[in-house]
């Protein structure tokens, strides 16, 4: 598959590189994103090697498109955002942020950019793209109700991390949902998605 780069004018999401490394590893610090991802802790300039090299080119190579979000076109990492191929027409998304970019709507807007372009028949014609999240990310939650995921329940230690087994919400967008924020989400989500910045 080609690395396809994408762009709504405010957030630029293009293929991570070599060069953004060391801005991954920065990003990758913060104890908020070590808490919800599920990433190495401590992460190391040769774990962010690891990514690039292991899951980014193989991923784009495949159907696991792994994009870095940008400010600005060739600007530095400030998050990142992927598709995890689950079969032929549907796949699971996952992102993160660094935390001084929150609360400004970016990974709502490229959580956008990418289901687009997973739906589009010229992207990867997808009929089916899923969200997950441990139990307690708000913020996560937050953004993939804003972005239009419609919530399918909770896994009980549905997901592992670091060897430790945890429960995860789960939820998804099809290509025939409404545009706009999904309203089917359960009363605990109301308060959080008022008070949550964007993602953990």
């Amino acid at each position: 598959m080609d690395a396809r780069a994408l762009s709504n004018g405010t957030v630029w999401l293009s293929i991570p590189t070599a060069t953004d490394i060391d801005a991954i590893t920065e990003c990758c610090q913060h104890p908020s994103i070590g808490e919800w991802v599920t990433i190495p802790v401590p992460y190391t300039r040769d774990n962010a090697q690891t990514f690039v090299d292991d899951i980014v080119r193989p991923g784009w190579a495949g159907r696991s498109p792994t994009w870095a979000l940008r400010l600005h076109e060739g600007g530095s990492v400030v998050g990142m955002i992927g598709l995890g191929e689950r079969d032929e027409s549907s796949a699971e998304i996952g992102f993160w942020l660094a935390p001084s970019e929150r609360s400004r709507g970016l990974m709502t807007q490229a959580v956008n950019l990418v289901c687009d372009y997973a739906f589009r028949p010229t992207g990867l014609a997808l009929q089916r793209v899923s969200w997950r999240a441990f139990v307690g990310n708000y913020p996560s939650a937050a953004v993939a109700r804003r972005a239009g995921f419609h919530y399918e329940g909770m896994a009980r230690r549905g997901s592992l991390q670091r060897g430790r087994r945890r429960d995860h919400w789960l939820a998804a967008r099809l290509p025939s949902d409404p545009p706009g924020p999904a309203l089917d989400w359960p009363a605990e989500f109301d308060h959080a998605l008022q008070r949550a910045p964007e993602p953990r």
